[in-house]
């Protein structure tokens, strides 16, 4: 029978709290909070995390209730072999919910020992918000929170120099560290704070950008009683995660002697610019994604494991990456090839359920973002087209008439995007459908007709998917 998993039950070790976490989601408990639990175990490190609770109902009772405890599961395949591995997760304090005490919630700005803020509060999470009109309240919004919480250190510790605190926001948006200072620096000009808490903010606080990529499906219902007896312990915080992880951080080299994640075999890279790997990223395997969903649909297969299993498929996504999308990136040739490789290990990942028809989501906008951009440079460096790609966009053409063979297809996407594709398919006339299409400058940012022999190869292999 499992044991109650709490601090009586495991013993464990009283630690200073030296972050802050700013969300208590699946993914920071599987990602940041795994790694810091890690980085105790392997240094000198010594320190605990205490997360705030971004918004008024959240998991933080369910979180307290195990005292902080819980496992992380890592299910995948690594270097082409089935691999799955538990690990109770000690370095969480306990979640405070700053709904319910305000007062106690500034008070986590006193302690002289807290040095970093993790946060992952949702793309939508750092903005501004007109109704935070004062800080006498508590902010709705992420960014009015962390101005109040420093303005309240600031004062506690009357502006000194070693009071400054790093910022490494998780959230999946451009510049997110810069995004979340502008913010903040909003809300110092609309509340009239001091001029000199603006000073201390610009020259001890850091706010810097970062990038993350692990897949964390989450709780692992469909095997939580083989956790439970394997590790002896019930857990309703359990959360799979793949093993593949990696974070780039745009920081001076210096973090990486305070945060010294990377020493301990973690795949954490403190970077002077994080634009290439953030492209490599959106390119490969977002890029991968968006070009392989309505070819494999098409064909029938329904999930990414499928999909890849399926010898053509593996070979077009694989072909698509090395000859047309690597070529194109500015990064060494061996680190791309690499990072490929793990991208098309993830996909075979045979504990994940990925559905197409969840990728496919807004696939024209998702084509322009992450496709696209291989497609055009491609032809600018090769003088040739990247067919593979472009193969890929005929069969989108051909995914968002909604049918395929008395099928109805997942299409998914605004209503003034659903509206032009049934226009254009009303004709059922693939010249016609291909060229107002291509020349959607809305859709693409340029009339892809003028793009030469583009709209001929997707014109020929749009007719031979009719």
């Amino acid at each position: 029978m499992p044991s109650k998993l709490n601090r009586q039950t495991v013993p464990t070790t009283k630690r200073p709290i030296k972050i802050l976490q700013f969300g208590e989601g699946n993914f920071l408990r599987a990602f940041c909070d795994w790694m810091i639990d890690i980085l105790n175990d392997k240094t000198d490190f010594n320190g605990n995390i205490k997360i705030v609770q971004p918004i008024g109902q959240g998991m933080g009772a369910m979180i307290n209730a195990q005292d902080g405890l819980y496992h992380v599961v890592l299910n995948g395949i690594s270097k082409g072999v089935k691999t799955s591995e538990d690990r109770l997760i000690t370095c969480v304090d306990s979640v405070l919910n700053p709904y319910d005490d305000y007062s106690k919630f500034l008070e986590l700005g006193e302690n002289p020992d807290l040095k970093f803020i993790f946060s992952n509060t949702t793309e939508a999470g750092i903005s501004f918000n007109d109704n935070d009109n004062s800080p006498e309240r508590l902010p709705n919004s992420f960014p009015g929170k962390v101005t109040v919480l420093l303005y309240h250190r600031f004062k506690f510790f009357k502006g000194s120099t070693d009071s400054g605190v790093t910022f490494l926001p998780c959230e999946l948006i451009e510049k997110n560290g810069a995004t979340l200072k502008s913010v903040v620096e909003h809300y110092i000009e609309l509340w009239k704070l001091p001029s000199g808490f603006r000073t201390w903010l610009n020259t001890n606080v850091h706010f810097y950008n970062t990038l993350v990529d692990r897949i964390v499906p989450g709780f692992p219902k469909e095997t939580i009683t083989e956790i439970h007896e394997r590790t002896g312990y019930e857990d309703n915080l359990a959360v799979m995660a793949e093993p593949f992880h990696l974070w780039v951080i745009e920081a001076p080299e210096s973090l990486k002697e305070t945060l010294p994640l990377s020493k301990i075999g973690l795949h954490v890279q403190y970077v002077p610019d994080l634009t290439p790997y953030r492209t490599r990223k959106v390119r490969i395997l977002n890029g991968a994604h968006t070009a392989l969903v309505p070819v494999a649909y098409l064909k029938g297969l329904r999930t990414v494991g499928e999909s890849v299993a399926d010898k053509f498929l593996h070979d077009f996504l694989s072909s698509a990456i090395e000859k047309e999308i690597i070529p194109t990136l500015d990064l060494p040739a061996n680190e791309l090839s690499r990072y490929a490789s793990e991208v098309m290990e993830r996909f075979q990942n045979p504990f994940i359920k990925h559905e197409l028809s969840s990728i496919a989501l807004n696939s024209i906008s998702k084509y322009k973002v992450r496709v696209l951009p291989s497609v055009l440079e491609y032809i600018a460096r090769k003088k040739d087209l990247p067919k593979g790609l472009l193969i890929s966009l005929a069969f989108l053409i051909r995914f968002y008439k909604g049918e395929w063979k008395g099928e109805k297809l997942p299409v998914n996407d605004t209503p003034e995007v659903m509206e032009f594709f049934k226009k254009a398919w009303a004709t059922n006339d693939p010249v016609y459908v291909a060229k107002v299409v291509l020349g959607n400058v809305d859709f693409w940012g340029i009339d892809l007709n003028t793009v030469e022999d583009v709209n001929y190869y997707v014109t020929e292999n749009l007719k031979l998917n009719l």
